[in-house]
């Protein structure tokens, strides 16, 4: 629901109609609509570590994990694991400007999964498959902007190419920098 509606139409009601239970039913387990919210947010976080992060630890650290660390998050929003797409790139743009703890929190997440591709190019810099003067921060910068920009034309254009756009991207970004192979 959120993903289609936005963390603000997210809702004990709107959840308790959407599953046809009482509203009370819905409260007893949150307590209050930012609790449900967060609790959302903390499941969408657990999906996206398992739909990309840990599929992505079985490749040899460095390079092959930073390119299949982006081929498992361009098949995620490639697919229907959210009816309403990567419910993290929807949160980000709905919370951005919005003060809270709920802000506060999808904050957080995304810091942390641009914390794991600057982490994922500082492996491979340092096993000298990217070269020394790469910013890991800009370049977890530019490789999480090809995912939030191939998510929102599929979702506001209908349109699935740019998921291989920037499938693409992101190879070229990559291979862009590699060091030299001497």
């Amino acid at each position: 629901m959120a993903s289609r509606d936005g963390l603000e139409g997210l809702t004990i009601g709107a959840l308790a109609a959407d599953l046809g239970v009482h509203k009370s039913s819905v409260h007893a387990l949150f307590g209050s609509k930012e609790e449900l919210q967060l609790s959302t947010l903390a499941q969408a976080r657990a999906i996206l570590i398992g739909e990309v992060v840990v599929p992505a630890q079985s490749s040899a650290v460095g390079l092959p994990r930073l390119h299949a660390i982006g081929d498992a998050w361009f098949d995620y929003l490639g697919s229907d694991v959210f009816s309403g797409g990567c419910f993290l790139c929807a949160a980000s743009a709905e919370m951005d400007g919005r003060p809270g703890r709920l802000r506060d929190a999808v904050e957080s997440v995304m810091r942390e999964w641009v914390g794991v591709l600057a982490a994922n190019v500082e492996a491979a810099i340092e096993a000298k498959q990217l070269r020394a003067g790469v910013d890991p921060a800009a370049m977890a910068f530019r490789l999480n902007a090809l995912g939030m920009a191939a998510n929102w034309q599929r979702q506001l254009f209908n349109d699935r190419s740019g998921i291989e756009h920037a499938r693409g991207g992101w190879r070229a970004e990559l291979d862009g920098f590699k060091a030299d192979q001497h």
